[in-house]
């Protein structure tokens, strides 16, 4: 059952959001004094999800979700806020809204979903899929380093947090206009548009919104176990299978890392090569130019080439893998990356407590995934120019 316990709003940071004005964020950053039990009066951070349980002022009395804090999860952080006694019992919900996310459960909430009434396929242009929300910055921002014009949405899927408004990467990226948009899809919800699945919200946002490409993912804090199967990454198998189907140019982009603290995500992460193993049709994997190879002692090589021999203090690398056939027969391109560059940008530098200059080789995937996925749509671009007459423009 939920472990919710009883607390008191003792603190709000008032600080503006990225990319939200001042009053307007979807998620409140709070300090909350437990009132029940031994824990009584102590105090520990929470948030509250504006959307589903409203705005909170000091002084509120709220129950929250302590669970993920207690047992100490390193994205779990804090407390969440699951209802506000004081002035969240009286919500109207969203006029016109017939849908439900979070079915099912006492967080059910209506929607209006984005699904079009007419499939319109093959769609023709690109979407990139992540295994970590920490690629997120690095891939649009290289997208749009090398499509300057292109507008590139982001599909936030299962796999990581739900809320839309975690993410503080997406308001940024919005903010800073390297995304034209944020849908939530599936069980996710927040967006500034909420579709009832992925494939729902990647017709949309390429039908309807103009999108030229997709970056499609899970939220922040991924669910993660040493399983083969049992982690928030194997969401980009769906998302994959779901891009390939409605017709888009499909790329993975590799997670990748030179000092991960687990063995079996160095090199290339065990979760992107188990993803590569099971799909069922090749896509393109992108690596940073210089690097002939993901796997075996090409990759040590690769290394050296593309960091100027500054290699990582620790010598392990997952060198090897098993099923080499399924992992070679997909799309292994080479792609341009700057690192200095993307140093510089202001956007986030830091993975699991990692900063860049710590493992360059998670962010070089990450810009290597952007800059081949603007040259996807740049070729789709030009194969829908002499298509079925669709796109934009007049003739034909």
């Amino acid at each position: 059952m939920l472990k919710l316990r009883a607390a008191t709003v003792v603190e709000i940071d008032r600080t503006p959001a990225e990319g939200a004005p001042a009053g307007e964020e979807r998620e409140q950053q709070l300090v909350v004094a437990l009132t029940g039990g031994a824990s009584e009066a102590t105090q520990r951070p929470a948030i509250a999800d504006v959307g589903l349980v409203g705005r909170a002022e000091v002084g509120d009395e709220v129950i929250v979700n302590v669970e993920a804090l207690d047992l100490g999860l390193g994205s779990g952080g804090f407390d969440i806020v699951h209802a506000n006694l004081t002035r969240g019992l009286s919500g109207e919900g969203a006029a016109g809204a017939d849908v439900m996310k979070l079915n099912y459960t006492s967080l059910q909430h209506a929607v209006t979903p984005v699904e079009d009434a007419r499939l319109q396929i093959p769609v023709g242009r690109p979407t990139a899929v992540l295994a970590l929300h920490g690629q997120l910055a690095a891939v649009a921002w290289a997208f749009a380093e090398s499509a300057p014009s292109g507008r590139l949405g982001y599909v936030q899927t299962e796999g990581g947090a739900l809320p839309g408004g975690h993410s503080r990467t997406v308001r940024a990226l919005r903010a800073r206009g390297l995304l034209a948009g944020h849908l939530t899809a599936g069980a996710a919800f927040g967006g500034e548009g909420e579709a009832m699945t992925t494939a729902g919200a990647l017709h949309h946002g390429f039908r309807s919104l103009g999108w030229d490409a997709a970056v499609c993912g899970p939220g922040p804090g991924i669910v993660g176990s040493s399983s083969a199967l049992g982690h928030g990454g194997m969401a980009a198998l769906d998302s994959v299978h779901v891009s390939l189907a409605l017709g888009c140019p499909t790329l993975l982009v590799a997670r990748m890392s030179m000092s991960d603290d687990r063995v079996r995500h160095r090199g290339i992460s065990h979760h992107t090569l188990t993803v590569l193993d099971l799909l069922l049709e090749p896509v393109t994997v992108a690596l940073p130019a210089g690097m002939r190879s993901p796997v075996g002692a090409d990759l040590r090589a690769g290394l050296g080439a593309v960091f100027g021999g500054a290699m990582p203090s620790r010598p392990a690398l997952a060198l090897d893998v098993e099923r080499p056939v399924r992992i070679t027969r997909h799309d292994w391109r080479r792609a341009k990356v700057d690192l200095p560059g993307y140093a510089v940008s202001g956007l986030s530098t830091e993975t699991m407590g990692r900063s860049l200059s710590e493992d360059p080789l998670f962010f070089a995937a990450a810009l290597a995934g952007g800059s081949a996925l603007a040259e996807l749509s740049e070729h789709g671009d030009s194969e829908e120019s002499s298509g079925d007459g669709e796109g934009e423009g007049e003739g034909g």
